[in-house]
């Protein structure tokens, strides 16, 4: 049964502090969402447990619309975008548009089958290729970053540079003319450190 008075609502959400959200609020805006309805998460999207956005859940009614500017707002993965739709358009029975997207307006199917159907297969193929490309992407980044290995690239931090007294002082230290304690304040490194570069170079 639907309310007695239909509520238009917008949901942003921007995944880190350095994105901008007033591209998206000025889209939902223009489509006639008052600004005291807009829900902007600025949380990452690791989990879909965002306060602005759970607050919208219980805001909306049978008959409400959500307009969102991307399809992402609704989650992070496949899984997590079809389970919100048919959170918010089947159990709240509330409408969804997607800006970016004008098949995604289920306001168009009304009591029309047909029309919800194909809202839905489009949702669900959208979503698959969106996860798909996801998938892929790291699939090359992890196959980049072997085959960059494999060349001898190392990533991450080089670590300290080996001292060029490093030769001369693990010499000393071998023909105990220094105690262990004494090199390592030599070369200003570690205890590990001097471990590992001795066998590296065999010294």
């Amino acid at each position: 049964m639907k309310g007695d008075m239909q509520m238009v609502y917008g949901h942003v959400r921007v995944s880190t502090k350095d994105q901008n959200a007033a591209r998206q609020i000025s889209a939902l805006m223009n489509e006639g969402v008052d600004e005291k309805n807009l829900f902007v998460d600025r949380k990452s999207g690791k989990d879909f447990q965002r306060k602005r956005y759970q607050s919208l859940l219980r805001k909306i009614k049978p008959g409400d619309v959500i307009f969102i500017k991307e399809l992402d707002c609704l989650g992070r993965n496949y899984t997590e975008i079809i389970e919100n739709w048919r959170l918010i358009t089947v159990e709240k029975q509330t409408d969804i548009v997607v800006l970016d997207m004008p098949l995604l307006d289920t306001r168009k199917r009304g009591n029309d089958l047909t029309g919800r159907f194909i809202a839905d297969l489009v949702l669900q193929i959208l979503s698959y290729v969106a996860e798909t490309e996801r998938r892929n992407i790291r699939q090359r980044q992890a196959e980049g970053i072997a085959a960059a290995k494999a060349r001898g690239v190392h990533f991450g931090n080089p670590g300290i540079p080996l001292p060029d007294n490093f030769s001369e002082v693990v010499g000393r230290w071998r023909r105990h003319e220094i105690s262990l304690e004494q090199a390592l304040q030599l070369l200003g490194v570690g205890r590990s450190y001097f471990f590992k570069h001795i066998k590296e170079q065999n010294l």
